[in-house]
C-alpha cells in the first residue's frame, strides 16, 4: 500500500495486497525475491474491545509447524516467515531491529537456523536518523535460501558498518543513494566471491567492510550477530560530535525506553501484564 501512496505501481491491475495477518500462517507460496522491510515494534499483539466497550491489546504469538521457535517477537516471526516463502533459489534482503541481531532466547535459535539453513552473507548496519522515528537502529540481511543439508551453508558473513560514525536526518543530512555507492561496489553484485575486505588492523582499522567466519559467529554469546569493530569518534573527538539534534534524540530514545523497561518490571511486580 505504501508504495501505491508513493505512486509506484499499478494499483488497478491485479495485486498481491492482502488485509490478513501474513504471520498466522503459511500461505503456500514460494517467491524467488523478498525484499521487505517489515513493521518495527517487538512485540505481536491484537487490539479488541472489552465488554466495559474499553480497548484492550492481547499479546499474539504465532505456533507455526514451520517455525523454528514460537515467540511473541514479531521481528524474528518476520525472519522465519520470509525463509519459508523463498523457493528453494530465493534471495531476500530484510530490514531489521538491531534486537534481532543479539536477543537471546528464540532469537538465539532463529539466527543459528538461518545459519545453518541458508546463506547468511551480508549485514548492513544502517545508521540513525533515516527513518520516521528518531534514534531507530536497524540494519539490512541478505540471505539466500538453499536446500537441505547436514553442513550449515553459512560459510562467512560479510558486514559493512554504515552507522558508526555516520550521522544522517530526515531534513538536513537525508541519505541517498550516493551514500551507499561504497557498500554497492564492496557487495560486489556481480561475483560476490570477489569481495574484497576494506578493514586491516595494521593499515586501515577504520575499513568498513570486513568479514567473520562462521566459526567465529557461532562462538559468539548466544551466537550474536550484533558486531562492531570502528571506533566511535564522537567519544574522543569533541569536533566531531553529531548535530545537536541527534544527539537530543538519542538522549530521549535511551530514556524513552528505559521508562518502558521499568514499566515492564512494575507490572511484574504487581502482576499484571505490561
Amino acid at each position: 500500500m505504501n508504495l501505491f501512496l508513493h505512486n509506484i505501481g499499478d494499483i488497478d491491475s491485479d495485486n498481491f495486497i492482502s488485509p490478513a495477518d501474513a504471520l498466522v500462517a503459511d500461505s503456500g507460496v514460494r517467491v524467488d525475491y523478498v525484499l521487505a522491510n517489515p513493521p518495527f515494534g517487538k512485540k505481536s499483539s491484537m487490539t479488541f474491545t472489552n465488554e466495559e466497550g474499553e480497548q484492550e491489546k492481547e499479546e499474539l504469538t504465532y505456533n507455526r509447524q514451520d517455525f523454528w521457535a514460537t515467540t511473541g517477537n514479531k521481528q524474528l516471526n518476520f525472519v522465519q516467515h520470509i525463509r519459508t516463502m523463498l523457493k528453494t533459489t530465493g534471495q531476500a534482503a530484510v530490514v531489521v531491529p538491531d534486537n534481532v541481531l543479539f536477543e537471546g532466547g528464540a532469537g538465539e535459535i532463529v539466527r543459528k537456523k538461518l545459519l545453518e539453513t541458508t546463506d547468511l552473507h551480508t549485514i548492513l548496519r544502517l545508521p540513525t536518523g533515516i527513518f520516521y522515528a528518531n534514534g531507530v537502529k536497524a540494519n539490512v540481511i541478505f540471505f539466500d535460501a538453499k536446500p537441505a543439508s547436514k553442513e550449515p551453508w553459512t560459510r562467512e558473513i560479510w558486514y559493512y558498518d554504515y552507522r558508526t560514525n555516520v550521522h544522517h536526518t530526515q531534513k538536513k543530512n537525508p541519505m541517498r543513494l550516493d551514500d551507499l555507492r561504497d557498500f554497492i561496489n564492496c557487495y560486489h553484485p556481480a561475483n560476490r566471491h570477489k569481495r574484497k575486505e576494506t578493514f586491516n588492523a595494521e593499515k586501515n582499522p577504520d575499513g568498513r567492510w570486513r568479514k567473520f567466519t562462521y566459526d567465529e559467529i557461532i562462538s559468539r554469546d548466544k551466537t550474536s550477530l550484533d558486531i562492531t569493530w570502528l571506533k566511535d569518534k564522537s567519544l574522543t573527538d569533541l569536533d566531531s560530535l553529531p548535530d545537536p539534534d541527534v544527539l537530543a534524540g538519542d538522549i530521549i530514545e535511551n530514556l524513552e525506553a528505559g521508562l518502558e523497561s521499568f514499566r515492564a518490571i512494575m507490572a511484574s511486580i504487581n502482576g499484571k501484564k505490561p
